[in-house]
């Protein structure tokens, strides 16, 4: 479960931000999805060294999140430790990949369904994510 880091609440109203602002977005792309997008702002890494740090294997973060083991040696686990200082698990990657964590949903009300792949969706997911850890 994501702690309650300024650095972390931060990182998402930045990334919500930036992705607002018209930043290139493609939820099938490692380096411009929805942890995409958060590992540029919290790494400062291109979305194109995310990529190059996964091998170049265009997997789903949620796939790299289960298979996540610290120390081995990956690329990937550069980017995990860094999420991880931010304040950020393996397990917040998957639900943030699917916009599915339930403290999240629950402050999101008298809408549709969020979808995985709509950037305005992200956004909201992100910023309403930052004030549930605000005010945890």
């Amino acid at each position: 479960m994501a702690t309650r880091s300024p650095q972390l609440i931060d990182a998402l109203r930045s990334t919500a931000n930036r992705l607002e602002g018209g930043d290139r977005y493609e939820w099938g792309h490692m380096g411009r999805c929805n942890c995409g997008h958060l590992v540029q702002t919290i790494t400062n890494m291109s979305s194109y060294e995310i990529v190059k740090a996964v091998d170049f294997a265009m997997d789903e973060w949620t796939e790299h999140a289960k298979d996540y083991c610290a120390g081995t040696g990956s690329k990937v686990d550069d980017i995990f430790l860094a999420l991880h200082d931010a304040g950020f698990t393996h397990e917040d990657v998957m639900h943030l990949e699917y916009l599915s964590d339930k403290r999240v949903l629950n402050r999101i009300q008298d809408r549709p369904p969020l979808r995985r792949n709509n950037v305005d969706d992200v956004t909201l997911y992100m910023r309403t994510l930052a004030k549930v850890l605000e005010d945890a």
